[in-house]
């Protein structure tokens, strides 16, 4: 079924509930190359869905349950970065190539302890069990 509705914007009720809480620029976004990649893939909703993310990750970044415009826009992991065929673990949406200052940040705005003794890989990882969490927590409720 199609993202994008008549009036060339998501169709909320079709989206994953972290972009139903994000705004309408990542929304279209998502749905927009939804859309495209269901016509290039023959109709691969799965093919469709991973390229749709990859192309929301270059602009966003994910911040708890919903996604936020990043700082610089580009990749935001190894595996982003190297493409479709990467052996690579992606970061979840967590933008993985921000500054380590920026990504202690994110990890104050979300409540991470032991924040001030991570490195940049503990970071990213710590990101990504915040956002899973969050992400539960909002879909529970």
């Amino acid at each position: 079924m199609p993202k994008t509705g008549k009036n060339d914007h998501a169709r909320k009720d079709e989206l994953p509930s972290t972009l139903q809480r994000s705004e309408q620029k990542a929304q279209d976004t998502f749905a927009k190359t939804y859309d495209s990649a269901m016509d290039t893939y023959d109709n691969d909703s799965s093919r469709a869905a991973r390229t749709a993310f990859a192309a929301l990750k270059h602009s966003y970044e994910k911040v708890g349950d919903h996604w936020e415009p990043k700082e610089e826009r580009g990749p935001s992991d190894d595996h982003a970065e190297e493409g479709v065929a990467s052996t690579k673990p992606t970061a979840g949406g967590v933008d993985a190539h921000a500054s380590k200052e920026h990504l202690y940040q994110r990890a104050k705005e979300m409540d991470i302890k032991g924040r001030s003794t991570m490195g940049k890989k503990e970071l990213v990882e710590a990101l990504q069990k915040a956002n899973e969490a969050a992400t539960r927590r909002a879909r529970e409720g």
